[in-house]
């Protein structure tokens, strides 16, 4: 069975129609790298000039004034070392709390087969549909005095670990994955007299390294960029994420030196997702097919 494209083989074959078709893929390709890269460049080379060449109109495609120095001091100015440690371990704790608890809640749906657990995975879902500011008022009320615990969570880690639990798109993701394991290699493992969690960590698990690692990827990323939440429980300076911190702190600080710590914030993220682009890509699409 023959591939359809836009332009058949023999349009394709003519030099008319070749050059044609690398000019519109030129021009596409091109369009596409200079928005999603443009900005990224202009707030790197922005970092290395000076204070009037940044807010100069019009901005300067090319540093005239290369200032690396500009870096080293929003390190130590805007204290970026305890930012990123504060914003490293809120991270590396949501990412704990959220590989526990939502591959429990997904597996219980997927494989243990609960009583109403389609009613329970439906209003799971169903939160997707609330905007998030929406939910920001009962959630501060509900961390200022916790009900039956009667405790207040403001300036903890706590803040930020529970609320990332309850995800329903990754514990969706975790469920659509463990569907697609065959039922019986789960039935041979029963067979064999091992119990639901032993099957759930000697066979479901290890097989399921991609999908852990997009959960882990989105549960780092999502309280690495997260701003409004740790800004409205997170009062304490020593305590702040890597967002909330640089704005706290820009107020006496130059432009330069503003743009350079904002830089030195996105790397992480940057680095994470080039390293882990494949494993990003094969654990969104390893659940579409059965077996």
């Amino acid at each position: 069975m023959s591939t359809r494209t836009l332009i058949s083989p023999a349009q394709l074959a003519r030099p008319r129609g070749r050059i044609l078709y690398w000019v519109v893929f030129a021009v596409v390709v091109g369009g596409f790298t200079l928005a999603f890269l443009g900005p990224l460049y202009w707030m790197v080379s922005s970092g290395f000039k000076d204070t009037q060449e940044v807010i100069q109109t019009p901005p300067t495609l090319v540093p005239g004034s290369f200032a690396p120095e500009n870096y080293s001091r929003a390190w130590e100015v805007m204290d970026l070392a305890t930012l990123l440690f504060n914003t490293l371990y809120y991270a590396l704790g949501a990412l704990a709390f959220q590989l526990v608890l939502d591959v429990a809640a997904a597996y219980s749906l997927s494989k243990l087969r609960p009583v109403l657990g389609k009613a329970v995975l439906g209003m799971m879902l169903a939160t997707l549909m609330i905007p998030a500011t929406v939910l920001v008022v009962p959630q501060y009320l509900t961390v200022l005095d916790v009900p039956i615990f009667e405790r207040n969570l403001l300036n903890s880690p706590w803040v930020i670990w529970l609320p990332s639990v309850t995800n329903a798109f990754n514990i969706f993701l975790l469920k659509r994955f463990f569907d697609s394991i065959p039922k019986e290699l789960l039935d041979a493992a029963s067979i064999d007299g091992a119990s639901p969690t032993r099957i759930l960590w000697s066979i479901v698990l290890p097989v399921s390294r991609p999908i852990l690692g997009v959960v882990s990827i989105f549960a780092v990323v999502g309280v690495w960029k997260d701003f409004l939440w740790p800004m409205l429980t997170l009062p304490d300076p020593t305590a702040q994420t890597l967002n909330v911190g640089i704005y706290s702190l820009s107020a006496g600080v130059p432009v330069n030196v503003l743009i350079a710590a904002l830089t030195i914030a996105s790397v992480p993220t940057l680095l994470l997702f080039l390293v882990f682009q494949r494993n990003i890509m094969g654990g969104l699409t390893a659940g579409g097919l059965k077996g």
